[in-house]
């Protein structure tokens, strides 16, 4: 049922953006990284869903984009071919965010990394976290 409502929902992408990231459950929250992967042309949604959504929801919504930024490039120069991906994800919230002007998309995923560790104030291992979302993207 879940997939059914989920396969749904991608036919109204703020909607489903809206919802992963107001989840109560960390690995839906956490597929916001592979929707991004997976659609690049819903970034266009990001801005507006974001300014609806609580501010820790918005936190979310916003750092795990980035993440997705950052592992797009990661993923392009791993595989040296840039005509495998569908679209660029654009930068959207690196300023709000605080994030510095990186050109190595390795060590702007940790500052990233860093970054989201103290806005959130939760001491968890968010590279790791970024990089097991994306690992499961490709293993899918």
């Amino acid at each position: 049922m879940l997939l059914i409502t989920i396969l749904h929902l991608t036919k109204q992408p703020e909607i489903l953006i809206h919802a992963l990231a107001e989840s109560n459950e960390a690995r839906l929250r956490l597929s916001l990284i592979q929707l991004f992967l997976e659609h690049p042309e819903f970034s266009i949604y990001v801005p507006p869903v974001a300014q609806k959504l609580i501010p820790t929801s918005r936190l979310t919504l916003m750092c795990y984009y980035c993440a997705a930024v950052y592992l797009q490039k990661i993923l392009w120069i791993s595989r040296n071919n840039n005509d495998e991906i569908k679209a660029a994800l654009p930068d959207l919230f690196s300023r709000e965010l605080n994030l510095p002007d990186e050109k190595d998309p390795e060590i702007g995923l940790r500052f990233l990394a860093e970054r989201h560790k103290v806005l959130s104030g939760d001491k968890i291992n968010w590279l790791g976290t970024y990089y097991h979302a994306v690992h499961n993207w490709l293993n899918d």
